[in-house]
């Protein structure tokens, strides 16, 4: 270990737990409890990456989260290999392997830094500007150029062994950020009993405690307070701590997505530990304690390894025991720098010079500072820093010019001041508002049920933080039904001491330019420098959302965390405007970068898209099935006898289904209820079809519309009582048909009381069909008359079959007597079987899906999705008599009177004869008037679905023809590459066209 930026005694790391690391291939040994960050500092390295664009050498900035220099690569097996992880938050165990990105043949030596020189050409916006010419060029050169160029990383090129969890939890108040602001909420909210989550990014819990050696709570040092509140909430039964977990999205409804890192610090975890864990929350109250971001200085190379912020530095002293360097100077504008020389200065570390661009500023931390015998101008700036892999010196010169001072120093910390972390504030919809007196936006208008406190609202001081804090939990607990009597006053801790420090400067500082080839950098990963911001401003972007585009500011892996109210200050000067007229970017998901294991989960390989299967599916494959997936749902697609091919089986299916009986799996058919003394009311609202009046035990065949019109879903619906209805949808649209009405339920008709249960899997559904249906169903029901005067055609009832409770439906997808039999789908195999065993009786027959879509297209009975495409009306699929005449007002009833749907001409559903039977037209086939006319032919229209019937001993379709009513009787042609098909055009019912079957 390197003993020179080890310091004896400093931070809080036991030195006799060492691990071994390696970085670039070279061996290093640091101490358990370091970072990746601080163990390569306490070992000299600040070198540690190479910049997107110009391939400049970069070091730390931070020491937190919001890094943008400090992307290596993590390996552990060439299965793990893990891009562009902050070395700031990587914690170290023994054998870690990282490497540096972005640079060839190596970190020190990179033929990319070639950029540097010709950064002229890579100017803000060359990209919109360049590979325009030739134009051939693009496909062949500048894509995959850039392409090859992109990203800083390498993806992994083999699958991810590791597990992900995922979890869902509610709770009464949540708290984000595990700093003395969030603590403090966190303990008031807990004593009320309430439901506690508090979760915080670091490993340790006390955010800014970790560096603040002049804080004091209850009478203990604050990071040794921060560790005892946390063992106290800890050993509550009704308070979650989640330590490694960071939240990246603020959802609607105080819905919150967190991820926590479960393994990433273990050596050798287990296999049964994941790796990462997505907690996704539902909180009553979230107390946003998120603090505050250190903004860095603009001025020229104040990019180069070892400039860093100067809380970083404290941090690495204060807590990992490290020293950033032995001959360190500061540039600041802000007190919170002068700390940080401080507590270098004691530990040993000597101080070159601390330069404040402020002209006379005074306060106790800037007596202390001149009293430990540190240099201290006043007025001046640091205009540049010399050195290339390593900072080695600072030019300093008064702010309004004069002559130039070269101090040597090995390290540069820098303080612009604090931004309020208002990220997940504003992902909640949350509106900021500018602060003009401290220079800084703050959370304001409020979305959600939430509250900031701390130094992310703006609030300084350590008192002042905690008082707020503690109330806020407090407020928050009562209001989400805690006892406000059980919050104790005299155990809100008590701030014996502690740090503040507010003001600073937004943007670019004297040593930023305003020349055109200073880099002054404002965004250190995507290398956009104060001159960029204000190219952008010249080339007319005067909206920060365009500079940032334009500039790429703010878009990295570190969505501008340092670097956004720079940029946003140099927009603003530039165009002379206030900074609240620029606007502030807007903050997105996720917080810090997400990867794709936590998001996915378990859903991959097998449970990627989960196999669902029917209560008869062992049935099925016994009995000799052919499968299909329709959607996630395996489904028997036709049942082969011996020497039987599909057309064979098929038709024998078919016949003998109409001639006798067949049974059908239907389970797959999406199920709702909706239950409710407004129930048909609102189905008067989602369907076409009038609702009121249908007595119970009466079903209708229902349309739904979405707004503009057109067809959105289908199926049968049977009202079981007045305030009860059992509706069924299409088996592909059942959970968008749910969401369709929970989201009308919610947004428009809010005042319904109604409920909405989704029972696809809960009921198993046997379709019995044919003349014989009801001998077969007849002797295992209990309790039904089954009669057709008791139960005619589109009636349901309920009682019992075979023992067990079922809602039995008359109705008929083919076009004979039909039944649907619902069960409770644990007894839906037993019943099959049961009912399978009379059909024998009878002669009846199992049949699949394939038999299922010939005989409903034999009766002209539409699938929505395949005989429509979403341009289809219920008067282009002739079901206008499925359309209440009398009623004022249903989802899509404007949409259908618009004068484009209403027209002559649109494409209408009609039946399809080929002039030669024994040809069966190819579904999706075009359809034309005039087969000679010249190519691009004008198409009139296609076919939605084709079969051959052996029932009608010929091929029938059904097909989308424009004015397809009006051409009754005519020919019209299908061009195929093998010759043209001439077609009749006729009704769309081939069977039965009285419907006298339905009856037997």
């Amino acid at each position: 270990m390197n003993a020179a930026c080890r310091i004896p005694g400093a931070g809080r790391l036991s030195q006799a737990k060492t691990a071994s690391f390696s970085f670039d291939d070279k061996a290093y040994t640091g101490i358990e409890g370091d970072t990746l960050a601080s163990a390569l500092l306490a070992n000299g390295v600040h070198l540690v990456g190479r910049s997107f664009k110009y391939h400049r050498p970069r070091g730390f900035l931070s020491a937190g989260a919001e890094e943008p220099n400090a992307l290596v690569q993590i390996v552990r097996d060439d299965a793990r290999k893990t891009p562009n992880v902050r070395a700031t938050v990587q914690e170290l165990y023994d054998g870690l392997t990282a490497h540096s990105q972005n640079r060839w043949p190596s970190l020190a030596f990179d033929v990319g830094a070639v950029n540097d020189l010709a950064s002229p050409m890579f100017s803000a916006g060359f990209y919109y500007k360049t590979f325009m010419w030739p134009k051939s060029a693009w496909k062949s050169l500048y894509e995959p150029q850039i392409r090859s160029a992109a990203g800083l990383g390498v993806s992994p090129d083999r699958p991810d062994p590791d597990h992900y969890a995922a979890r869902y939890a509610h709770c009464d108040v949540l708290v984000l950020g595990g700093g003395a602001a969030g603590i403090a909420a966190a303990l008031a909210a807990a004593e009320t009993g309430v439901r506690v989550i508090l979760a915080d990014e670091q490993a340790e819990f006390g955010g800014s405690l970790r560096f603040e050696s002049g804080a004091k709570i209850d009478g203990e040092n604050g990071f040794a307070w921060a560790q005892a509140a946390i063992a106290r909430l800890k050993a509550m039964d009704n308070v979650r701590v989640l330590p490694r977990t960071t939240a990246f999205g603020y959802y609607a409804q105080n819905f919150v997505g967190l991820v926590e890192r479960v393994s990433d610090h273990l050596k050798s975890p287990g296999r049964e530990l994941a790796r990462e864990r997505l907690w996704q929350v539902r909180a009553k109250r979230v107390v946003l304690a998120t603090g505050a971001i250190e903004r860095h200085m603009v001025f020229a190379n104040n990019d180069r390894p070892g400039v860093m912020l100067a809380s970083a530095a404290r941090t690495y002293l204060n807590h990992y025991g490290v020293a950033v360097g032995r001959n360190v100077g500061v540039y600041t504008a802000n007190d919170s720098a002068y700390a940080a020389a401080i507590d270098l200065k004691k530990a040993g570390v000597n101080i070159a010079a601390i330069v404040d661009l402020r002209d006379n500023p005074s306060g106790a931390v800037i007596d202390e500072a001149r009293s430990l015998g540190i240099e201290i101008n006043f007025g001046r700036a640091v205009v540049s820093a010399g050195g290339k892999l390593r900072v080695s010196s600072m030019t300093v010169q008064p702010k309004n010019g004069g002559g130039e001072r070269t101090i040597a120093v090995d390290a540069i910390l820098m303080s612009a001041g604090w931004t309020p972390s208002v990220h997940l504030f504003s992902q909640s919809r949350g509106k900021v508002a500018f602060n003009e007196e401290t220079r800084r936006f703050v959370p304001g208008t409020y979305a959600q049920d939430c509250v900031s406190v701390g130094a992310c609202n703006g609030t300084d001081g350590l008192d002042a933080t905690v008082d707020e804090a503690y109330a806020a939990g407090a407020k928050a607990a009562k209001e989400a039904g805690g006892k406000d009597s059980s919050v104790k006053t005299d155990a809100k801790p008590k701030v014996d001491a502690g740090e503040s420090w507010s003001r600073g400067m937004l943007g670019a500082a004297p040593g930023a330019g305003p020349g055109t080839t200073v880099k002054a950098f404002v965004d250190f990963q995507n290398d956009v420098t104060a001159k960029d911001i204000r190219q952008a401003v010249h080339e007319g972007m005067h909206s920060i959302e365009h500079v940032k585009r334009f500039t790429t500011n703010g878009m990295a892996t570190d969505q501008g965390k340092t670097s956004n109210m720079h940029g946003l200050a140099i927009a603003a000067e530039t165009l002379g405007k206030p900074i609240p007229q620029v606007g502030l970017t807007t903050f997105r998901a996720p917080y810090t970068p997400v990867t794709f294991g936590s998001i996915v989960g378990h859903a991959r390989g097998a449970l990627f898209d989960p196999t669902r299967r029917t209560a008869t599916h062992g049935w099925a494959a016994a009995h000799g099935a052919v499968f299909e997936d329709v959607g996630q749902w395996k489904r028997a697609w036709y049942f082969p006898k011996a020497g039987e091919d599909m057309h064979a089986a098929v038709n024998r299916e078919c016949v003998t289904v109409r001639k006798t009986a067949g049974l059908f799996d239907a389970s797959t058919l999406g199920k709702i209820e909706v239950v409710g003394p407004d129930a048909a009311k609102f189905m008067e609202l989602l369907y076409t079809n009038p609702w009121e009046k249908l007595e119970p035990g009466r079903c209708r065949y229902g349309i739904m519309l979405r707004e503009d019109g057109f067809i959105y879903d289908d199926g049968v619906v049977g009202r079981l009582a007045p305030d009860r209805f059992h509706v069924t949808t299409t088996t592909g649209g059942a959970p968008r048909v749910m969401h369709h009405m929970e989201d009308y339920l919610q947004t428009e008709f809010p005042h319904l009381n109604v409920w909405l249960t989704s029972i696809t899997e809960q009921w198993a559904v046997i379709a019995v069909q044919g003349p014989k249906s009801r001998e077969i169903i007849a002797p295992l029901v209990e309790g039904i008359d089954m009669s057709d005067e008791a139960l005619p055609h589109m009636s349901v009832r309920e009682g019992k079959i075979c023992g067990v409770p079922t809602r039995l439906f008359r109705m008929s997808f083919t076009g004979e007597r039909g039944f649907e039999v619902n069960v409770p789908a644990d007894y839906g195999e037993a019943v099959w079987e049961a009912l399978w065993a009379e059909g024998q009786k009878h002669g009846a027959t199992a049949y699949g899906t394939e038999t299922m879509h010939v005989l409903r297209a034999e009766k002209g009975y539409i699938i929505v999705g395949q005989d429509t495409d979403g341009t289809v009306t219920p008067n282009d699929a002739g079901l206008d008599w499925a359309v209440g005449k009398k009623k004022t007002d249903f989802v899509g009833i404007r949409g259908m009177v618009r004068s484009d749907l209403v027209a002559k001409g649109r494409k209408q559903l009609v039946g399809l004869k080929t002039k030669d039977p024994k040809v069966v037209l190819e579904e999706g086939a075009q359809i034309v008037a005039d087969p000679k006319q010249a190519i691009p032919m004008k198409m009139i229209g296609h076919v939605t679905s084709s079969y051959w019937s052996e029932n009608c001993g010929r091929s029938i379709a059904l097909a989308l023809v424009a004015g397809g009513r009006d051409r009754m009787g005519q020919t019209l042609y299908v061009p195929m590459p093998n010759g043209t098909i001439e077609v009749e055009v006729t009704g769309m019912v081939f069977v039965d066209e009285k419907g006298e079957r339905l009856n037997g």
